[in-house]
C-alpha cells in the first residue's frame, strides 16, 4: 500500500491515507453534484488526521448518517464517512501529486437514490 499525503487548500487540515487509488468515484447526490469532487475510497482505519482537527467542520443532511468534512478556513471538502458502507471517501484533488489520468476506472454512483434531499 502507498502512504498518500493529503491536505485542504490552505494546509490547515493535513492527513495520510494508506491505500492505492485505482478507481475514482463520482456521485450524483445533491451534495456531491454541487461540490464536483472526484473521490476515492479507503477503510477508515487507513486514514490518519495529522493536523487540523479543530479546523474541520462537519456537515450532515437528510438522514444524518454520512459525515462530510470541510476545512472551515478555506472551505475545501477533504473527506467523508459514507453512509452506504461505512468506508471513508476522500477528495482526490487533496492528494499530493495525484493524477486522475492514472485511474483504471471512474465509477458513477447513483447517490441521489440513497436520499430524499
Amino acid at each position: 500500500m502507498a502512504k498518500l499525503k493529503g491536505s485542504c487548500h490552505c494546509g490547515s487540515v493535513q492527513y495520510e491515507i494508506d491505500t492505492e487509488i485505482t478507481m475514482g468515484i463520482v456521485c450524483d447526490c445533491s451534495i456531491c453534484s454541487r461540490k464536483g469532487a472526484l473521490m476515492a475510497a479507503a477503510e477508515p482505519e487507513d486514514f490518519t488526521l495529522l493536523t487540523g482537527e479543530e479546523n474541520l467542520t462537519l456537515y450532515q443532511f437528510n438522514t444524518d448518517v454520512a459525515k462530510h468534512y470541510f476545512c472551515n478556513k478555506c472551505g475545501i471538502y477533504t473527506h467523508h464517512y459514507r453512509r452506504s458502507d461505512g468506508r471513508l471517501g476522500f477528495n482526490t484533488g487533496c492528494i499530493e501529486g495525484f493524477d486522475k489520468d492514472s485511474l483504471d476506472e471512474i465509477k458513477q454512483v447513483p447517490g441521489s437514490t440513497f436520499s430524499t434531499v
